[in-house]
């Protein structure tokens, strides 16, 4: 892509940004800051980060095929923030189950983000909890607070089964869900990653991502399944360069896959995270998905894996070129304003 269609590319992801364009320039000022030398730089910078994650998938990938499956599980396991749910040996055993392959890519992911941030925070580190659920599974939460760079970072995991509720089972069927119970009863199995993240400067945006899957056993011994999840970016101050950035790096995980994910899922997170009331979206959007299980599992898995993968490229360069921004007491206000907002997405979504 050239450099112009990349800025025509952000003008237009702007014009689409009715909370945050034009309405929040009229709230307080202009918040919008781009020049022509600044573009240069962040497409160059693109480029060399391309380059390099290229080059370390490629490497990894040379280290992977060196590897038998037990030697690439434990390789894994010592990289995770805690150990996973699921027993190791169960994992082992049953590695070719989506059950087995999403806890430990959702572990992977919550390690990657977790370390990516540490380091550009370059002060506090995470705090490491892992939880047992009474009802079955538990979770893996680790959060990061009042660092140098993040007031508060969460990064949670959790791996639960049981089973379903009836207010559950009657909100999937609202859905289009035809489930066949056995005695009111419905055995499922929900697996995840979330994560919120508040930095302290306001020139550095805020980012929401999740990525789950969910498979219920049915009454007749028939399973249904589907993943669901999306990342979206949730600025103070409108940057056009930091939009392009974002929605670029999602834009090519998406591609990989079907040149449909990208508008149909851009679409839908913009439609979801927004308030009626206000006639206004959250943030400058991302993607958005759910009950995926239109194509192959395995196909959907490697989507839901580059998505995953897409997390740190899009968001960590943006906190790095504005981590050391100069802000006003004013602009720290606006983003503790801005903040509340974001609550209410929250509440309403």
């Amino acid at each position: 892509m050239s450099l112009q269609a990349v800025l025509r590319a952000g003008r237009a992801v702007r014009g689409r940004l009715p909370g945050l364009s034009g309405n929040a320039r009229a709230m307080h000022g202009s918040s919008l800051r781009s020049s022509g030398s600044r573009s240069l730089l962040v497409a160059a910078g693109a480029a060399v980060t391309a380059g390099l994650v290229a080059g370390y998938k490629h490497l990894q990938r040379a280290e992977m095929a060196s590897l038998d499956p037990g030697q690439e599980l434990e390789r894994r396991l010592a990289g995770f923030m805690a150990p996973p749910v699921t027993d190791p040996e169960q994992l082992r055993r049953h590695s070719g189950d989506m059950k087995s392959r999403m806890e430990l890519l959702i572990m992977d992911t919550q390690a990657e983000v977790c370390r990516a941030l540490e380091r550009a925070d370059g002060g506090a580190a995470f705090t490491v909890d892992r939880w047992q659920r009474t009802e079955g599974g538990g979770g893996v939460s680790c959060v990061l607070q009042d660092g140098n760079v993040f007031e508060k970072a969460g990064v949670n995991v959790s791996v639960v089964h049981g089973y379903l509720s009836e207010e559950s089972i009657q909100q999937m069927r609202s859905r289009g869900k035809n489930l066949k119970t056995k005695d009111g009863k419905l055995p499922f199995c929900a697996m995840g990653v979330s994560s919120v993240i508040h930095p302290k400067n306001p020139h550095v945006p805020t980012i929401h991502f999740n990525y789950r899957y969910f498979e219920i056993e049915e009454a007749d011994g028939n399973k249904q399944w589907w993943f669901g999840g999306g990342t979206d970016l949730t600025p103070t101050y409108l940057n056009q360069e930091d939009v392009v950035h974002f929605h670029q790096t999602l834009k090519e995980a998406c591609d990989q896959h079907s040149p449909k994910f990208y508008p149909k899922f851009k679409k839908w997170c913009d439609d979801y995270f927004f308030i009626k009331h206000r006639g206004e979206r959250r943030g400058v959007g991302g993607i958005f998905f759910d009950d995926l299980e239109s194509s192959s599992k395995d196909d959907l898995f490697q989507f839901v894996q580059s998505c995953a993968k897409a997390v740190v490229p899009c968001y960590i360069p943006i906190v790095n070129k504005h981590k050391n921004d100069s802000f006003s007491p004013d602009e720290k206000l606006w983003q503790q304003l801005r903040r509340g907002r974001y609550v209410e997405f929250n509440l309403v979504s």
